[in-house]
């Protein structure tokens, strides 16, 4: 368990000093041309749609799982150290932790240099929502719920599939992912097709989401904020969100900032209206930003290290 430790590890500082390096094929791409080829050819082949998604998911997973399985015990096969560097570099590629601060950080340091419509460019390319008249609050708080929205399944979530299955089980989830991301949309075009995605994605992350939480309310207090309060919001507005898992990393968030989320957001240019989480406390600007950050790191390094000490007293019990 002690070696499944170290890769895990590997695969953590590999992500926070090199994050998502563009010349490095990254797998997720991957996984997206496969969905896209198969789902035109199953559209052709399956005249059910429900069915049809039923086995774009199953055959994504099944074969980003299994490419991934075959990549890690191809190179045991030739050496136990080459098959432990695969490994973790395939759980790299599934933590996102550097590329989201990083992200984030863009639109940060526009709005600090007080540069709108550059921070608003770079919020476009990391939320679904219209971005073009945001005043500087409400940049603010796009750029604060991606950070903390994302610690789940960018960051715990992958982390924590990795240690229980290894490269080929993260691997798996970020199929899982990027096939809601895909595929997951309730339009006419995927709301039949794109179900079995989307409801797996909600299950897939259901435990993740959870944890996050925990964790972050845990990581609260050690990073400067309030881990009470992240209790308190958590259980109070969790579930004030369309999707069953992403309120409550947000919820926590939100308690240990003492800011309010949430709200009415524009899409395709009509706003919709969605439950506010947490009090507003204090604004959504800088401060607010660097602690979602802070409190990202808390928690996965909470993670870390409560695995690796599991690991270690499996090594040395009697």
């Amino acid at each position: 368990m002690i070696e499944a430790w170290a890769i895990v590890l590997a695969a953590v500082l590999l992500d926070l000093l090199f994050g998502d390096p563009r010349w490095l094929p990254h797998p997720v791409v991957a996984i997206g041309k496969l969905i896209a080829v198969l789902e035109k050819l199953l559209r052709r082949l399956v005249t059910n749609e429900r069915v049809g998604g039923v086995l774009l998911l199953l055959l994504v997973v099944g074969i980003t799982a299994g490419a991934a399985w075959s990549l890690v015990n191809g190179a045991a096969l030739i050496h136990p150290v080459a098959g432990a560097v695969v490994s973790a570099i395939l759980g790299w590629t599934c933590l996102a932790a550097r590329s989201l601060h990083g992200e984030s950080r863009l639109v940060a340091d526009a709005l600090m240099k007080g540069d709108l419509p550059e921070a608003r460019r770079y919020l476009s390319y990391i939320v679904g929502r219209d971005t073009a008249e945001l005043p500087e609050p409400e940049i603010w708080r796009g750029a604060v719920e991606t950070v903390a929205e994302n610690t789940s399944d960018g960051v715990i979530a992958p982390l924590l599939f990795l240690m229980v299955g290894g490269a080929p089980l993260a691997l798996a989830y970020k199929a899982v992912n990027t096939l809601d991301s895909m595929v997951g949309y309730k339009n006419e075009r995927y709301l039949r097709f794109g179900w079995a995605a989307a409801r797996f994605d909600d299950l897939a992350n259901l435990a993740p989401a959870r944890l996050t939480g925990l964790l972050m309310a845990l990581a609260a207090s050690l990073v400067g904020l309030s881990g009470i309060n992240a209790w308190r919001i958590m259980l109070r507005d969790g579930r004030n969100h369309s999707s069953p898992n992403s309120g409550i990393p947000e919820a926590a968030a939100a308690g240990a900032l003492g800011v309010r989320l949430g709200g009415t957001n524009v899409y395709f240019g009509k706003p919709v209206a969605k439950p506010t989480i947490g009090d507003p406390l204090n604004p959504l600007d800088s401060a607010a930003w660097r602690g979602a950050v802070r409190l990202m790191y808390g928690a996965e390094g909470l993670l870390l290290l409560g695995w690796g000490a599991i690991a270690l007293r499996g090594v040395t019990a009697p």
